[in-house]
């Protein structure tokens, strides 16, 4: 089985997969991770995204500035888009490949941008997590360190919970409380049919 993990920054979708990994042994592709590692100097995917951002948004030794590709795409939708259209490309192939190699009954595939990637096409069912959005704007600037603007700003450029509720088979509200937290997974486990 594979489970698609997803929801807006900050809604503590990796809190889930903690979870799910520890509980359930599942095995978590993390969408983010596969983009850093594409982001290092000299792969294609940086080469694609400086022929269609300039030098500017890599630094003197090559590696991606993610906090000026940041400022560019979360205040130009069509940027944006941009953006997303290539990253999906090579983050699909990479975690094509992954799920291959892998020996494993059940895997999560944790991507905030599962839908729009069409990773949902590939998913047997999929678990939004929300969240409270004060809350979602304190883990963007503890976690990223960035001011609480730049992360409202970021939040704002994203799906709301609608999306997520309205797309998701199972939703999963992350509101600090571990235990809240545990219940809700175990009872999606329960009727997911996860086995630990």
């Amino acid at each position: 089985m594979i489970i698609g993990i997803t929801g807006s920054s900050g809604a503590g979708k990796s809190t889930v997969c903690e979870l799910l990994s520890k509980k359930y042994n599942m095995q978590i592709i993390n969408a983010d991770e596969v983009a850093k590692e594409l982001s290092k100097k000299g792969t294609d995917y940086i080469k694609d995204i400086v022929s269609k951002f300039g030098k500017d948004i890599v630094d003197e030794n090559g590696d991606l500035r993610r906090k000026k590709l940041g400022e560019i795409i979360y205040t130009n939708d069509s940027k944006r888009e941009e953006l997303n259209s290539c990253t999906f490309k090579y983050i699909k192939k990479e975690i094509f490949k992954k799920i291959e190699k892998m020996n494993q009954d059940n895997i999560v595939i944790d991507a905030p941008l599962l839908f729009e990637s069409e990773l949902d096409k590939i998913c047997d069912r999929i678990i939004g997590v929300i969240s409270k959005k004060q809350l979602q704007i304190e883990r963007i600037v503890s976690r990223d360190n960035i001011d609480y603007d730049h992360a409202t700003m970021r939040l704002d450029a994203q799906q709301k919970d609608e999306f997520y509720i309205k797309k998701c088979d199972a939703i999963i509200e992350n509101n600090h409380d571990i235990k809240q937290l545990e219940q809700q997974i175990e009872e999606l486990a329960c009727k997911l049919r996860i086995v630990k």
